[in-house]
C-alpha cells in the first residue's frame, strides 16, 4: 500500500508543472507585425525634382557641334568676308557606314527594272516534237525552241522586278549632313556670293569658274543653288562637268560624286530653314 501511494504522488507532482508550462506557451498572444509608414513627399518638392532631372537629361543629350567658318568668295575670285556655317549640317561626324548605305539605296532606286527575256514557253515558234524519241541515234528533244537551239528561249533570264529600297528619313538626313561635313573637312566647299547677278552667257560663266580656280576638264562641280538662278542655269548648262541642284533637293550621292561643292550664299539660308525645322 505504501508503494502505490508513493507512485501516485510522484505522478501528480510530475504531471502538474508540464501541463502548466504547455498552457502558458499556448496562452501567450502572438504579436502583430508593426505597420510600416511611408512618408509622402510634398507635391512641390517632387515636381521640382522631376523638372530638374528632365532639364539635366536634356542638357546631356544635346550634342555639341564644332563651329565651321569658311571664306565667302565673290565672282571675281576675291574673298569678301567670312561666314559661319550651321554646325548641325556642316559639323556632323562622318559616318562611313551610313554613307555607303545611302549611296546603295540611291543607286538601287535609279534602276528601272523593266528588262525582260522570253522563256521557251514564250518564244514564237512550233511546239511539236521535232523527231521521234528513239531510233534516230540522236539526242532526244521535245521542242525546236529549247534553249540550246537558235531562236530558242532564254534560261534564267532577267524579268521585270522592283529594285527600289527605302531609307528612314532621319537616316537619310544624317547621311546628307555627314557627306557635307566630309566635304568641308576636306576643304572641297566654296561659298560664292553674287552669282545670281551674272549674265546668262556661257562665256561669262566660264570666266567665273576660272577666277574661282575650279575650272578643269576632270572637275565635277556641283552648284547648290538658292533664290532666283534662271541666269545661272542658262549660263552653265552647256559647260561640261557642271551640274546644278536646288538646296532643298540635295542628296548624299551627288555630294560625294562631286569633286568640288560650290554653294551659293542664299542656298545656305534655305538649307538651314528646310533641314533644321523645329
Amino acid at each position: 500500500m505504501a508503494k502505490e501511494e508513493t507512485k501516485k504522488t510522484v505522478k501528480k507532482t510530475v504531471s502538474k508543472p508540464v501541463k502548466q508550462e504547455a498552457a502558458k506557451k499556448v496562452s501567450k498572444p502572438v504579436a502583430a507585425p508593426k505597420a510600416v509608414t511611408v512618408k509622402k513627399p510634398a507635391a512641390n518638392v517632387s515636381t521640382e525634382k522631376v523638372t530638374a532631372e528632365v532639364a539635366v537629361s536634356k542638357k546631356t543629350k544635346e550634342k555639341k557641334y564644332a563651329t565651321v567658318s569658311v571664306d565667302v568668295v565673290g565672282i571675281d575670285g576675291k574673298v569678301t568676308g567670312k561666314m559661319t556655317l550651321p554646325g548641325e549640317i556642316f559639323g556632323e561626324t562622318v559616318n562611313k557606314a551610313l554613307l555607303a548605305q545611302a549611296v546603295r539605296v540611291y543607286l538601287a532606286n535609279q534602276r528601272q527594272g523593266t528588262v525582260s527575256t522570253k522563256t521557251r514557253g514564250e518564244v514564237e515558234g512550233s511546239t511539236r516534237k521535232i523527231y521521234r524519241q528513239k531510233g534516230t541515234g540522236r539526242a532526244r528533244h521535245g521542242s525546236v525552241r529549247a534553249p540550246i537551239f537558235v531562236k530558242g528561249g532564254v534560261v534564267f533570264g532577267p524579268k521585270p522586278r522592283d529594285f527600289s529600297l527605302s531609307l528612314p528619313q532621319k537616316m537619310k538626313q544624317k547621311a546628307l549632313f555627314s557627306a557635307l561635313s566630309a566635304k568641308v573637312h576636306d576643304k572641297e566647299v566654296t561659298v560664292v556670293d553674287g552669282l545670281n547677278g551674272i549674265q546668262s552667257k556661257t562665256k561669262v560663266f566660264a570666266d567665273v569658274l576660272k577666277k574661282l580656280g575650279v575650272a578643269g576638264k576632270k572637275q565635277k562641280l556641283l552648284f547648290v543653288t538658292g533664290g532666283d538662278v534662271t541666269a545661272v542655269l542658262r549660263a552653265g548648262r552647256n559647260v561640261p562637268g557642271v551640274s546644278f541642284v536646288p538646296s532643298k533637293q540635295i542628296n548624299t550621292y551627288e555630294v560625294l560624286a562631286a569633286t568640288r561643292l560650290i554653294v551659293m550664299k542664299d542656298a545656305i539660308e534655305e538649307m538651314t530653314k528646310h533641314f533644321l525645322k523645329k
